[in-house]
């Protein structure tokens, strides 16, 4: 990497519900520079001086000077503009509800930080991939990240669409209903194992959704029904509004996405079994940039597009 794409590389953080990933990201060419990115273990159980411990670490194995402009990706809720956490029944973070986690971060990293900007973690993908990865060209872009939770954006020409009626609440897919329930409590890591652990019998500590998915790869018929049902549900929650939003892509990224080979065939059915003849563009598409879309998208953000 040359001098310049080191001067104009932006300092990012992700973080993850079992991880945080620091890197220096160049906004312009969308690179993360060979050998600065670190991740490290995250427990979104732990007490909270626990959590800003192990970020301000990782955000410290960073070579950046001084007085830099981070960026920071975070999952919601969260008050973006402030710094601060909101998180409550949402299965991580609840330590770090209220917790002014700017003023934290730049606290622990002095003069090596002079402002952070955060954005929401499936906004900071989808930005990254509309940017740099296969949603580049589109106008009317959907993210959805699987992991811990649910995550998603919408973007209309590289602006987040997250107040209107052609999106759920809030950009929100998180917020939806399936069954008269939470969509979280269908389609999430503790959904995932919850349901498995019903349908297979298991009385405590069901594996894993990794686990879980290699089963449904080697046969196990129900750890693949499961699969069928979650993402089946998922579809049928978003297709309305892949409709009203007139989407043009639908990019899946997350700690999950490694399974989509068995997650986009259910997830198509559950998209059809609402719109039928839906177009092929709604076709889920994995990520470019699978570990790198949300640094770059972050690192867009602070370096080169204002916050909102």
């Amino acid at each position: 990497m040359t001098g310049v794409g080191r001067q104009s590389a932006v300092p990012v953080l992700d973080i993850g519900g079992t991880h945080v990933t620091a890197a220096l990201a160049e906004p312009v060419g969308g690179t993360v520079l060979p050998g600065t990115r670190h991740r490290m273990p995250l427990a979104a159980d732990a007490p909270a001086g626990a959590i800003i411990d192990v970020i301000a670490r990782c955000a410290g194995t960073l070579d950046v000077g001084t007085a830099a402009r981070w960026g920071v990706a975070v999952p919601g809720p969260f008050d973006y503009a402030n710094g601060i956490g909101l998180f409550a029944g949402v299965g991580k973070f609840d330590a770090l509800y209220g917790v002014d986690l700017r003023t934290a971060l730049l606290n622990r990293l002095g003069g090596r930080a002079s402002e952070m900007v955060f954005v929401n973690d499936a906004e900071a993908f989808l930005l990254g991939e509309w940017r740099f990865g296969v949603a580049r060209g589109s106008d009317r872009v959907v993210g959805i990240t699987l992991g811990t939770g649910v995550g998603s954006a919408f973007l209309s020409d590289g602006t987040v669409i997250d107040d209107d009626p052609a999106v759920p609440p809030q950009g929100r897919v998180d917020l939806l209903t399936v069954a008269g329930r939470p969509l979280e409590e269908t389609v999430s890591r503790r959904a995932i194992r919850a349901r498995y652990a019903e349908v297979a019998g298991f009385a405590t500590s069901p594996p894993d959704v990794g686990e879980i998915a290699d089963g449904a790869r080697s046969g196990d018929t129900l750890a693949r029904t499961v699969f069928d049902e979650v993402f089946t549900a998922l579809g049928s929650a978003l297709a309305p509004w892949l409709a009203s939003f007139r989407a043009t892509v639908l990019v899946i990224g997350g700690s999950m996405s490694g399974s989509l080979d068995l997650i986009k065939g259910p997830l198509w059915t559950g998209i059809g079994a609402v719109i039928p003849h839906s177009p092929a563009s709604w076709r889920p598409v994995a990520a470019a940039h699978h570990e790198e879309s949300a640094l770059l998208g972050a690192a867009y953000r602070a370096g080169v597009r204002p916050p909102p």
